[in-house]
């Protein structure tokens, strides 16, 4: 019998806690409806999750750090579509080809930044991401860029630490929350499935123009007119932190 009631307390204890989480949980999705969402967040240091979920706007992004020949067919099918997207391109990557990186900013696309090496940041100390992020400045300032001020860290790894410092060079830090692994090269069919699937208003989307990745191309063959036929619109993740920026100050 003692062995029935002490199941029965942890039993009871364990659905509190269930409760306890599925309470915070609704909680917060309910406060964070029509607003971005951010971790990290304490309106000095954010990372931008996903924009806002009551509009139809959605941005397209790429990460670019090595080869160059993906790159041109990936800006070739933006074109056809009309699509605009944002770049997250290395320094040491754009250093080696400021030929593509004017082309990107020629078809009216965004440009961020990868940091200088691909390198995860939390394997770093902050001294050396320091450096890094500086040198990375300095190479767009070269190449005639001097105003970025948008980050996604390598490999999408961070920290609060390595947070604060982009906040203190003047980095807004992106991140994203559809990611359908194109690097991987899982299919065509699978890439375009996921995207179509998991794609909601505000949602920022990663997907890749590195050498790397064989069936992006062909997969945004399907994915560009199905979600501008769903009524998706693509904006560039500046326009989706300003258009916010600018609904927030009408609600104060």
């Amino acid at each position: 019998m003692g062995h029935f009631y002490v199941w029965r307390l942890d039993k009871w204890k364990y659905v509190g806690v269930l409760f306890l989480i599925t309470f915070v949980l609704g909680i917060l999705l309910y406060t964070t409806q029509g607003k971005l969402l951010f971790v990290f967040s304490n309106q000095e240091t954010a990372v931008l999750v996903k924009g806002n979920d009551q509009e139809s706007d959605i941005a397209l992004t790429f990460n670019i750090s090595w080869g160059e020949e993906r790159a041109h067919h990936i800006l070739e099918e933006l074109k056809n579509h009309q699509v605009r997207a944002t770049f997250f391109v290395s320094g040491e990557w754009a250093e080696r080809h400021p030929d593509i990186v004017k082309k990107i900013v020629e078809d009216e696309h965004e440009v961020g930044m990868l940091g200088y090496r691909y390198k995860s940041y939390i394997e770093q100390d902050i001294t050396q991401v320091r450096k890094d992020l500086n040198y990375a400045k300095d190479i767009f300032k070269k190449l005639e860029l001097p105003d970025i001020n948008l980050l996604r860290t390598p490999n999408g790894h961070f920290n609060e630490e390595v947070i604060d410092l982009a906040e203190k060079l003047d980095l807004k830090v992106a991140h994203w929350n559809v990611n359908p692994h194109d690097w991987k090269n899982p299919g065509v069919d699978k890439i375009v499935d996921t995207v179509m699937k998991e794609t909601s208003n505000g949602d920022i989307i990663l997907l890749h123009a590195s050498d790397s990745v064989k069936q992006t191309r062909d997969a945004l063959k399907t994915i560009l007119p199905g979600l501008k036929n769903k009524g998706f619109t693509f904006v560039t993740i500046s326009e989706m932190m300003n258009q916010a920026k600018a609904k927030a100050k009408l609600v104060e």
